[in-house]
Order: C-alpha cells, then structure tokens, then sequence
C-alpha cells in the first residue's frame, strides 16, 4: 500500500528579516511523497554576521513548533533525540541549509521551518493577560 506524505514548507510564503540584512527564505507550496522516500526543503538565507546558527522545526497541526536540529559556522550538528541525523540532516552550503528527511513515515507530514539566530528559544516564563468581558464585569486570566 502506497501512502502519501504531504510536506507543507513555510505557509505564510514569508521572507523573514531578523536585522536589517538578515533574511531567510523557505520556496512556497507542498511536497508530496510517499513513505520509505527521501524529501529536501528548501531553505536560503542571508547574513551580515560570519558566526551565524541555523535552526529547522516541524510544526504538526494544532500544535506549537518542536526543535529538529541546528547547525552553526562552528561545524556543530546538533539534532534533538527525537530527530536522529541519519533521518534528518542539514549541512550549511551558504547561501542555503536544505532539511533532507530520509526513510519517510507518515509522522513526518508537518509543516516545517527554518531559522537564522537570532531566534525564540529557552524562554521558560508563562506569559499571563488578563482580559474584561464586554460588560467589564468578568475578569478572564489566559496564559
């Protein structure tokens, strides 16, 4: 039995500026595969900075963005336990950082990103906002 995989690259179609001349760019569109393939997505970026830190994501739906992997100037290839290197791999050639994902399961249908540093990690504070009702009568506290 054949099943598809569906890839969904950056949705937004976003140029993401970081500084002034930092920029990264992910190719619109989806990527079809099947299981058991090998998929690339695409991932450019630009930089002023000669030290600089590359990051990829997956996104699953209705959930928040998990870290994959990150790679550096300094030749660190660090990948988190849930994304071992032999399946998710990402080698700088500047001007790019393509995320190759080998032996696809169909737990790899996602949405994925990459980042240029900076970038939001290690915040471990819960956000709180307290909010009115319309009549200023209930007071609702969402974190």
């Amino acid at each position: 039995m054949l099943k598809v995989l569906n890839f969904r690259r950056n949705p937004l179609d976003l140029t993401v500026e970081c500084k002034g001349e930092d920029r990264v760019t992910q190719p619109p569109g989806d990527v079809i595969a099947t299981e058991g393939e090998t998929v690339t997505l695409g991932c450019t970026f630009e930089t002023s900075d000669t030290q600089y830190y590359l990051f990829w994501y997956k996104q699953e739906v209705n959930d928040f963005p998990v870290y994959i992997l990150r790679r550096d100037t300094y030749g660190t290839e660090d990948n988190a336990a849930d994304f071992p290197k032999e399946r998710f791999n990402a080698e700088i050639n500047k001007p790019s950082v393509p995320l190759k994902i080998q032996k696809l399961q169909l737990s790899d249908s996602a949405v994925y990103y990459c980042a240029l540093q900076p970038t939001v990690t290690g915040n471990t504070k819960t956000l709180y906002k307290n909010l009115w009702s319309k009549d200023n009568r209930i007071l609702h506290n969402i974190h």
